[in-house]
């Protein structure tokens, strides 16, 4: 007997029927290659879509009518140039925020800018612009109400935001405005004015902003004016009411007012230094009256000029007195003159002297009477500044009051002065290339399109293949079938026209002789005795392979010395006869119909040791034949003359004669077409011959195609039908 099998798929002998059906990770093939492989199985189909899609685009290129894009470039900058030195309402770091540039891009596209430039160039009266877009008006004709104009209105600015398009250009501040349409100088006409509708709409947004807030501080203002006027009529009646006079006051730092000096503060400070003027001199006057001076003088008589004078004539008479004294006797006239001189000048000294003594005494009095009056009236204006220190108190509250309504209005009026020319500022927005008609149209572009058609088609192409991928269920990888079926895999068989199989056959060295010899091998190791002496050759349905690898697993068997008879039980719908090209007038149905000689129903074949046994005329019910003992007994007669007896089985789904047969022998060989019935009715089919008991010694896989032969079972170990190899196949 043959000792080879597969390395690539060893069969699993203890694998339980119906086991796990999960595949180990090293039986697996790698991801690239299950995708080439899908690709293989289905490049017409995606090849085709592909070829389809590109037509298409070409087609659709070639049919498009050709539209023109006009480009506008404007720059945005991040802070705006001021003409005046007044801080606006938004603060300066506003601009840099990373939304910024966001922000103006969608402004850019915002519907206000659309209706702006629809109505700028009344684009809702303009029937080339309709023709631009391919368009009818939603309204013929003049609009009749306003109802009809806002609808046409609505319907050009959507036109305008569908084929407007705002292109930033990257690590810089400019930006591209196009505008797309049919017509070249519609197109460049629209972009320009775009930007500029941009731009006004900038600036109206920024006085419609100040605008409000005017209106907010003039309200405010008019409260404040209101407040402030109110705390000042206080103010001044209070210090009405308490005599308060303030003659100096002072501001601080922080904006409060600060009174120094009052009328009754000031008084008091004259009249204290009156006070201190009169002490002093009514201090001196005491002093020199109470004075004495030599010769009864004091220091006033010493200090009035007319007595000095009197004194220094009585002095000079005096000296003459003397000298006439030295010469003559006082009696002398002349003597006696100057002496009456002398006492004439004494007399008035003494005169003098005592009147200076009468202006002292009165001049101390008036001192002292001064000194009182200024007295009372200090204490008098020291009473009035202490109540007013008392009154202040409240006169402070008063003066707070009018100072904060002072601040806050004088805060807002100057902020109503400053929002007034803050709109007055150079725009940061600046148009650097305006759009000139375009000469070429910008759409279809053939190269693009034709790339899009590429991307597309094979997109879809991957799609349908993943699709098909999941909608075939049939068995394609012959490992899958241990994995998904839980049986052992005996062999897989490439796809062979019908009109080869014998030619292929009758070749030791065709691929389909090495398949079939390696399936013949692992049927004689699925058993503990070798190859079964009787089997049946099964499959889901009709033309999957079966009768074909029957009769080749009996010639198999020949080529090994065996004496094989292949049994057509296939009673419906017979094959082996067709094949071999013999009659059916006769066979199993005329046995089991009661005909005991069977011996002359055999035909033998041109195969070495193969014999056949045909299926005989169609019976009227081949169930109630098969469920006869004759089978068993006929099956019992023919191992005594055959060492092996391959029946070949009608199929399982929607027939009972495959279970019936699978009682009578050994064991059954599952046939399955590749990419054929779907997993689900093969486990169907299974699980009834399961139910039956029947033994299966594992699954051939049929009509393989070539194109599977690189990872198959038998395929993926450096040989391929055709090949010859290394192997020992001698019995």
């Amino acid at each position: 007997m043959l000792q080879q099998t597969s390395p690539a798929d060893p069969i699993r002998y203890d694998a339980p029927f119906g086991g796990d059906e999960q595949q180990r990770p090293q039986d697996l093939p790698p991801v690239l290659l299950q995708i080439w492989q899908a690709v293989q199985r289905w490049k017409w189909v995606m090849g085709g879509i592909v070829v389809v899609t590109l037509a298409l685009g070409v087609v659709a290129t070639l049919l498009t009518t050709p539209k023109y894009t006009a480009s506008t470039r404007i720059e945005i900058s991040r802070e705006q140039k001021r003409v005046t030195n007044v801080e606006g309402l938004e603060s300066e770091d506003t601009g840099r925020d990373l939304e910024f540039y966001q922000t103006q891009y969608s402004l850019l596209e915002a519907t206000s800018v659309a209706r702006r430039v629809g109505r700028t160039l009344r684009l809702a009266d303009s029937p080339e612009f309709f023709a631009a877009h391919k368009a009818r008006p939603v309204v013929v004709g003049v609009p009749t109400n306003a109802a009809a104009r806002r609808e046409l209105e609505n319907q050009v600015t959507t036109l305008l935001l569908n084929n407007v398009t705002i292109n930033p250009i990257r690590n810089s501040s400019l930006i591209d405005v196009q505008y797309t349409s049919i017509s070249p100088e519609m197109s460049a006409r629209i972009a320009n004015m775009w930007v500029t509708q941009f731009i006004a709409a900038s600036m109206d947004r920024r006085f419609a902003s100040t605008a409000d807030a005017r209106t907010f501080l003039e309200g405010r203002l008019a409260t404040l004016r209101q407040r402030l006027e109110k705390s000042e009529r206080d103010l001044v009646n209070y210090a009405a009411q308490k005599g308060i006079v303030s003659l100096e006051e002072v501001r601080g730092q922080n904006g409060q007012t600060q009174v120094q000096r009052t009328l009754a503060s000031s008084n008091l400070e004259a009249l204290n230094a009156a006070l201190v003027k009169a002490t002093a001199d009514r201090i001196d006057a005491e002093s020199r009256t109470n004075q004495q001076g030599a010769a009864g003088a004091n220091a006033d008589s010493l200090g009035s000029v007319a007595i000095a004078n009197l004194r220094q004539k009585r002095a000079e008479l005096a000296a003459e007195y003397a000298k006439l004294m030295v010469q003559f006797e006082p009696g002398y006239p002349a003597a006696r003159a100057l002496a009456q001189q002398v006492a004439t000048l004494d007399s008035s000294i003494a005169r003098e002297e005592g009147r200076t003594s009468g202006g002292r005494a009165n001049a101390y009095r008036e001192a002292v009477q001064r000194e009182a009056s200024l007295r009372a009236q200090v204490d008098r204006f020291t009473t009035q500044v202490g109540q007013q220190q008392n009154d202040s108190i409240q006169y402070n509250i008063f003066q707070r009051e009018v100072d904060s309504n002072r601040q806050l209005y004088e805060g807002l009026l100057q902020r109503y002065k400053e929002i007034g020319v803050a709109g007055i500022s150079a725009d940061n927005i600046s148009i650097v290339d305006p759009a000139d008609v375009p000469n070429r149209p910008s759409s279809p572009n053939l190269i693009l399109n034709i790339l899009i058609a590429l991307v597309l088609g094979s997109a879809l192409a991957v799609g349908a293949a993943l699709a098909l991928e999941q909608i075939d269920e049939g068995l394609r990888d012959p490992k899958d079938v241990n994995r998904l079926l839980g049986i052992p895999l005996l062999g897989s068989v490439m796809e062979v026209e019908d009109h080869d199989v014998f030619t292929a056959l009758n070749d030791p060295k065709s691929p389909l002789t090495e398949a079939y010899l390696s399936i013949r091998s692992n049927i004689a190791f699925s058993t503990d005795h070798g190859v079964p002496r009787s089997l049946m050759v099964t499959s889901t349905r009709a033309a999957e392979g079966k009768s074909t690898t029957a009769f080749a697993v009996g010639v198999m068997l020949g080529r090994t010395g065996a004496n094989v008879l292949v049994i057509d039980a296939d009673m419906r719908s017979p094959s082996v006869h067709n094949m071999l090209g013999v009659s059916n007038a006769e066979g199993l149905s005329n046995v089991l119909a009661g005909e005991d000689d069977w011996r002359k129903l055999i035909l033998t074949t041109s195969f070495k040791g193969v014999s056949v046994l045909t299926a005989g005329p169609t019976p009227p019910n081949a169930g109630e034949l098969l469920s006869s003992d004759r089978m068993g007994r006929l099956l019992n007669q023919l191992k005594e003359s055959f060492d092996n007896v391959v029946v070949d089985s009608p199929p399982i789904l929607g027939l009972a004669d495959a279970p019936l047969l699978s009682r009578v022998v050994e064991g059954c060989v599952y046939v399955i077409e590749a990419e054929g019935v779907s997993v689900r009715g093969l486990r169907t089919s299974l699980d009834r011959l399961r139910a039956s008991h029947a033994h299966i010694y594992g699954a051939v896989l049929t009509k393989l195609k070539q194109k599977h032969a690189s990872y198959g079972y038998g395929y993926g170990y450096g040989t391929r039908y055709g090949d010859t190899a290394t192997v020992d196949k001698r019995p």
